[in-house]
Formats: C-alpha cells, structure tokens, sequence
C-alpha cells in the first residue's frame, strides 16, 4: 500500500483562482473545472462570456486527464496523427485538460474549455502551477 494526497477544499480554491488570474488577464472567458482522482468534480466555474458547451466540455477534459494520466492534448495528437481508434475511448481529445501530479500520483486534473486549445491548456496550467511547492 502507498499514501497518497488529496485535494483539499482551500487547494481547489487556490487552483480555480490561479486559474481565472491568468484567464482574466488574457481576456479570456472560460469554463474551469478541477475534478478528483477519481475524476469526480470538486469545482466548476462558468466565467461571464463562456460558451455554455464549456461548461459540459471543460470537465470532461479534466476527467480525461485522471483516466489516464495524461493531459488531454495526448489523445488530440493521437488522433490528429492518423491514430482514429482513439475516438473509441472513453476520453475528451481536446487540449485544456491537465493532471494534478504530486509525488507521482494523479490526484485530480484541471479542465478548461472556452477559448483557443491552447489558451485553454494555459489557464488549466497556471491553475496547477498554484499548489507547486504548496504540498506539505
């Protein structure tokens, strides 16, 4: 057996509030979302402006993440290289979604959906960013 962390409510609050720093100060209106090991949702925040497809997408890219352990670009490139099986898998293949990582464990993710691929994966990031160095 091994111990593993998780998510508190004060470290989903400082993720959602990293994360809507850097959307704000990009002019980007997103859906954020931050789910558990178990991709259950701990967190959903539909900004003003966010397309409301975000606010079903953004989760399912976080959930993607604790599935497999990867941020959910993995499964975009996948399939953008030819790879189209991958649709058959229980996974959102869109770039925004990252896990949370502590000690080599997935313990959550972060989901953003609203903007550019890109942009979202930024937001997902800068949320993830915030508990570095915040474990104890």
């Amino acid at each position: 057996m091994k111990d593993t962390k998780t998510l508190t409510l004060d470290d989903v609050k400082r993720i959602a509030t990293a994360a809507e720093r850097e959307a704000l100060d990009q002019g980007w209106a997103v859906t954020i979302a931050i789910c558990d090991a178990g991709g259950y949702p701990l967190w959903l925040q539909r900004m003003d402006g966010a397309p409301a497809m975000s606010a079903l997408v953004a989760p399912e890219k976080a959930r993607t993440c604790v599935l497999s352990g990867k941020p959910s670009k993995a499964f975009e490139d996948m399939i953008n290289q030819g790879r189209y099986a991958a649709l058959a898998m229980p996974v959102v293949p869109l770039e925004g979604g990252e896990p949370i990582v502590v000690d080599g464990n997935v313990i959550g993710a972060v989901g953003v959906s609203g903007v550019k691929a890109g942009e979202d994966a930024s937001v997902a990031r800068a949320g993830v960013a915030a508990l570095d160095g915040a474990e104890g």
